[in-house]
Parts: C-alpha cells; sequence; structure tokens
C-alpha cells in the first residue's frame, strides 16, 4: 500500500541537522503515526513520504524555508527582567509568553543578567537545514473516524 491522502503512516525517523548531529530520535520508541494529507508534518517531509510504502527508507533533506523559516534577528530582543513579572523565577532556556499587538507569542530566554531577559520569538530550529533519516513500518488506511476527527487513534 503506497502512501496517499487520508492513509495512516507509521515510520521511525532521526532528525539531524547539517553537521550530522542528532537533534531528536524515534528509536526505542513506537513509531510516529500521522494522518496523511492534513498537515500533521513539515510539507516538505509530508511531500517526500508520497507514493513510498511500508519498508522505504529514505533520506529528506529540507531547507530553512521549508521547515521552521530562517532566522528571524527582529525576533531577538533584550526587554527588562520586570516585564514578565516582578520576582518571578527565570531560568536560561525557559519558555515564556510575550504579549505583542498581533498577540502572544512564546519566547526563549536565551540569556539574562540582574536586570534583563534577552529572549527569543525564533523556533528554536530556524535557519537551520533539517535531515530527516526515515523508515517507513506501515501504511493503512484511515478509519472513518479517524478520518472524521483528523487525527490518528494510536
Amino acid at each position: 500500500m503506497r502512501i496517499a491522502n487520508d492513509y495512516v503512516v507509521a515510520f521511525h525517523y532521526v532528525l539531524k541537522n547539517q553537521q550530522g548531529e542528532e537533534l531528536d530520535s524515534s528509536r526505542g520508541q513506537l513509531p510516529l503515526l500521522y494522518l496523511h494529507g492534513h498537515g500533521h508534518l513539515l510539507p516538505g517531509l509530508e511531500q517526500a513520504l508520497e507514493g513510498r510504502e511500508s519498508g522505504d527508507k529514505c533520506v529528506v533533506t529540507l531547507t530553512p524555508e521549508q521547515t521552521y523559516g530562517v532566522h528571524d534577528a527582529e525576533l531577538v530582543q533584550q526587554l527588562p527582567r520586570d516585564a514578565f513579572g516582578a520576582g518571578a523565577a527565570i531560568e536560561l532556556g525557559m519558555q515564556l509568553q510575550a504579549h505583542t499587538e498581533d498577540g502572544e507569542i512564546p519566547v526563549r530566554v536565551i540569556a539574562m543578567d540582574s536586570d534583563s531577559l534577552t529572549v527569543d520569538g525564533n523556533h528554536p530550529l530556524a535557519g537551520q537545514t533539517l535531515i530527516f533519516e526515515v523508515e517507513i513500518r506501515n501504511v493503512r488506511e484511515a478509519l472513518p473516524e479517524e478520518l472524521e476527527e483528523g487525527e490518528v487513534d494510536a
């Protein structure tokens, strides 16, 4: 059975950056399940899996434009520490919600001192070329309730 819209796909992956460093993996876990054609994967990855079948292995390289975008320097800002609440327990790497004209956006604390925080509103993988090593484990037709919900029943 080949991967097409409205099919459930189970696959294992290893995600690496362009330097070959492993960023994430499903090894040692259950395969990742998704409903093909419903926007649950990065579009470039989903497109690369189209037409493949159980047992297929592939390597998919995606540019920043195909994943989380290029790094936007305007999304890195230094803010007064008390902008997040006086006495708030904030740690390096913590994710916070920043209030903007466009609503709340998640930001990560990337630097801090006693008076200020430097936050980054970019996705942690923005600006990186990502390499997915994929092994398709299973492909099946989606159940009617999965199609109705738009999600896979595990």
